[in-house]
């Protein structure tokens, strides 16, 4: 992940640090706390283990994300939002409404129905 030098908003920042397919969906998932490598992979649909760490990587480097390593065998992790990723999350549960606002629009609600998102017709 790049993250421009010289930037003409602090918008650009932001862009540069959720930019990705995945990067999203990953701050939306971890909006109930501690989540460990393997239940994030379940939650994911599609997402394959090595673009979940690279992501998972990329947002930590960005303060978003911070992980805790339980001594032992075998090692377990949980990543978890910091306070700018719970800040950040606030901004993806909006783009989460206005996703869910125009696929009731044009009616795709098909796929809201079967991942029980709730929706206003």
């Amino acid at each position: 992940m790049i993250i421009r030098e010289k930037c003409t908003c602090p918008l650009e920042i932001a862009h540069d640090i959720i930019k990705g397919k995945w990067k999203t969906m990953i701050i939306y998932q971890l909006k109930n706390g501690n989540t460990s490598l393997a239940q994030l992979e379940r939650d994911i649909d599609q997402i394959t283990q090595k673009m979940l760490l690279q992501h998972l990587r990329e947002l930590i480097s960005c303060g978003i994300v911070d992980k805790i390593k339980t001594e032992g065998y075998p090692l377990h992790v949980e990543y978890y939002l910091t306070e700018r990723g719970r800040k950040l999350l606030e901004a993806v549960l909006i783009m989460q409404e206005i996703g869910i606002e125009y696929m009731v629009e044009r009616g795709q609600t098909d796929l809201l129905d079967r991942k029980s998102i709730s929706y206003k017709k």
